[in-house]
């Protein structure tokens, strides 16, 4: 048995959502949000989104494609959007960055559309983490099963999801722990490639788990 020097410890996080200084009720605005507002504001859009809308597998996946969408009416910068993956993003700045060259090329493609009025206007919010540890860890591949399988929603993203930008790695806490903890690569790379675009956190978290089981089970 395979025992990790470092044990993973098992976090939970909370989020204090508050209304910003930025709201955008024309494409033209969005853009100007997009370039002033807070990295929080960028993450809560994005990031927070996928732990908001955890059980949807189908739509799009970040506010401001639902909001292009739904309030201006214009489906392909909506898909251009939603399009951003942000597992392969490391940075906010990097994903701040893409946001604005896509919407900044639409106003200046589609000038007609640009300053035309949405049918509600988009408020930017932040999100304010607050990270908890649960008081729970495990040094063996048994003991990250146990825990894994008892995590709550906010956990999961929490180190599935939102500990990219953290680590600055394409990576979650999961797999790096897996790899540099317990020298299992191949389990980590595995882990890595659950698409958190196609699953729901739950059925997420039940895919994690039996991948970990089957590497038991060898």
């Amino acid at each position: 048995m395979r025992v990790a020097e470092h044990p993973f410890q098992f976090v939970t996080a909370s989020y204090l959502t508050r209304i910003g200084n930025h709201k955008a009720s024309t494409l033209a605005l969005l853009a100007e949000g997009l370039e002033n507002c807070s990295d929080a504001s960028i993450f809560y859009h994005t990031f927070q989104s996928l732990s908001r809308h955890h059980f949807l597998t189908e739509g799009f996946s970040n506010d401001f494609a639902q909001w292009v969408l739904a309030a201006c009416n214009r489906a392909e910068l909506a898909e251009q959007l939603a399009g951003l993956d942000i597992r392969d993003y490391v940075s906010l700045a990097e994903l701040r960055s893409d946001l604005l060259r896509i919407v900044g090329e639409n106003c200046a493609n589609n000038p007609q559309y640009a300053r035309q009025e949405a049918f509600e206007p988009f408020f930017f919010c932040e999100a304010i983490e607050i990270a908890v540890p649960l008081g729970v860890e495990a040094r063996t591949l048994e003991e990250f099963r146990a825990g894994l399988g008892r995590l709550s929603h906010a956990s999961l993203h929490y180190h599935f999801i939102a500990s990219r930008l953290r680590l600055h790695l394409r990576t979650n806490d999961f797999s790096n722990w897996l790899e540099t903890s317990l020298g299992l690569k191949a389990l980590a790379r595995r882990v890595n490639r659950v698409d958190i675009y196609t699953h729901t956190l739950d059925s997420a978290q039940a895919k994690l788990v039996a991948l970990v089981d089957e590497e038991l089970t060898r």
